[in-house]
Order: C-alpha cells, then sequence, then structure tokens
C-alpha cells in the first residue's frame, strides 16, 4: 500500500513540474499547452472566417463555459484526478500480472522500434480510434456513462471548444478501455504520441467548429463537421435507438459498421437531447449531475 501512495505523490508533484514548465518553457514543438491555444485560435479564426451558420455569434452561447471545460479537461483534470489514477491503475495492473508470472512485455504483438516511424505511429493511431470509437458507443448505450456522456451533449451551439466539453469520467473511462490495446503496442516516446494527439485534437476541434465542411471523398475516412453535427442532433432517426456518427477522428467505422447517418447537411438542426432543457447551465451542477440522476 505504501508503495502507491508514493506512487500517487510522486504523480502529483511530477506533474505539477510539468504542468509549470509547459506554461514556463515555449521552445518545443510538442509543448501540449501552448499547442492547444494555437489549435484552437487557428480552428476559431477558421469559424469566423467561413461561418457555417451565420446568425451564429463569434462568441456563440456557452463559450466562456467551454473555454473553461478545454483547459480544465485537458489540464487540470490530469492535476487533480487523472495522472494519479492512470499511474496508479497501470502500476497494480501490472502487479496482478507479476503474480502470474507475466508482464506486459508477454502481450505485445510486436517492437515498434522496429517498425519505421511511420508505420508505427499510423498502427498506435488505428488502434487507439477504433478504442475510442467503441467507447464512445458505449457511452451512448449504457444508462450510467449515458449520464456522464450527456454533459457533452448539452452544447446548444456547435464550437470548437465544445470538443473539449465532457464530464471528468468520460477519460477515465476512455483511458481505461484503451489501456490494453496500447500496452499491446508500446515503445512510443512522447514526442512520437505528441503527433498523433495534436492531429486527433485538430480534427475534434473542426468536426465541433461552426464550419460546413465535409472534405469531399475524404469524408468516408475523416469525421467532418457536417457528420458530427448529425451526431448532436436532438432528434435521432426513427430506427435509432442509442445514436448515430461515433467517429472521433476517423469516420471508417461508422460506415463500416452502418452506424453513418447523414441524410442532408444538417445546417440549422436543434442540438442536444431530450430532457435537455431540465440539464444543468453552470459547470459545477453539471458535474455532479450524474450523482444526483435518478432513472
Amino acid at each position: 500500500m505504501d508503495k502507491y501512495i508514493d506512487l500517487i505523490k510522486n504523480s502529483y508533484s511530477g506533474y505539477w513540474n510539468y504542468l509549470k514548465n509547459e506554461i514556463i518553457a515555449i521552445n518545443h514543438w510538442d509543448n501540449y499547452f501552448y499547442g492547444l491555444i494555437v489549435i484552437s485560435i487557428l480552428v476559431w479564426i477558421l469559424e469566423i472566417i467561413f461561418p457555417w451558420r451565420k446568425q451564429q455569434s463569434i462568441f456563440r452561447k456557452d463559450f466562456w463555459l467551454d473555454t473553461f471545460y478545454m483547459f480544465f479537461n485537458f489540464f487540470l483534470l490530469n492535476l487533480i484526478i487523472l495522472i494519479a489514477l492512470s499511474e496508479t491503475a497501470s502500476e497494480f495492473f501490472n502487479d496482478i500480472l507479476g503474480f502470474a508470472g507475466l508482464s506486459v512485455s508477454n502481450f505485445q504483438l510486436f517492437d515498434v522500434d522496429q517498425l519505421p516511424l511511420w508505420l508505427g505511429l499510423l498502427i498506435f493511431f488505428i488502434v487507439s480510434d477504433f478504442t475510442q470509437w467503441n467507447t464512445h458507443r458505449l457511452l451512448h448505450r449504457i444508462p450510467l456513462l449515458w449520464n456522464f456522456h450527456k454533459v457533452h451533449h448539452s452544447v446548444k451551439e456547435m464550437g470548437f471548444a465544445a470538443h473539449l466539453r465532457y464530464h471528468w469520467m468520460e477519460p477515465v473511462v476512455y483511458k481505461s478501455l484503451l489501456y490494453i490495446p496500447i500496452a499491446i503496442i508500446g515503445g512510443f516516446d512522447a514526442q512520437h504520441v505528441a503527433i498523433v494527439h495534436f492531429f486527433s485534437i485538430t480534427i475534434g476541434h473542426l468536426n465541433h467548429a461552426n464550419l460546413g465542411w465535409d472534405y469531399g471523398r475524404l469524408k468516408y475516412l475523416f469525421n467532418n463537421p457536417k457528420m458530427h453535427i448529425r451526431h448532436h442532433a436532438k432528434k435521432l432517426p426513427a430506427n435509432v435507438k442509442y445514436g448515430v456518427n461515433y467517429g472521433l477522428t476517423l469516420s471508417l467505422w461508422d460506415y463500416l459498421f452502418n452506424t453513418n447517418h447523414v441524410p442532408y447537411d444538417g445546417q440549422d438542426i436543434e442540438l442536444g437531447f431530450s430532457g435537455d432543457e431540465d440539464f444543468p447551465k453552470d459547470f459545477i451542477q453539471q458535474e455532479l449531475y450524474p450523482l444526483k440522476f435518478k432513472k
């Protein structure tokens, strides 16, 4: 037990030092703090120049709430919960394997260090995106998880920052289900993972932005604003119970598994979910909502 307590303490102090260095040091390209700011500003500028819903204000409804969510979930949430949790869970999992005379390396399918960098990153990206697509489906299908996911679907006007409006339990679920498939691949350093991460953040920002793009034929590969707004539609298709267009970065999985739905552009459709008029409007109450909700 002392080992886990020390691990949690070291995780907090280590991440706090990392976060301070991210804010102070701007001389490395894989800086997540300023990388998020740059991506956000660039996509926001695209929204301003090429607005799809022209009646929507530049500072749309809940703009500042979503901006707070963006920084809270991307940085402070890691400091408060996720780093210590993920480090402890990883060590606990390794200890369980150790009791069985195994280690994570026993499950690795291949050594990515022996692959060309581009191929290793491509495999990492595809495996992680497919796992997250399935996790996203679970958030819609399991009532307990859906109550957490409602925070994200409470967005009533889409904009880039809506991408990172989500309850803190969501990344706990995502990271837990993503741990084993990524452990099977393994072997990447932080700078290489940053390449994939920044790409995914950019696509996610674009998906939620006030843009009317579908990327032409690439829409069958990459998620896009016209496709993703359908995922946020308040009214689901008549033959659908849980949702459509679950893709995060890739739309490919929705087309392969028949969860795609883009009957028309959806420019002016109402966003949200059934009963969202009673959903809390402020950060604290939205975070507490799943604890209070009773079916």
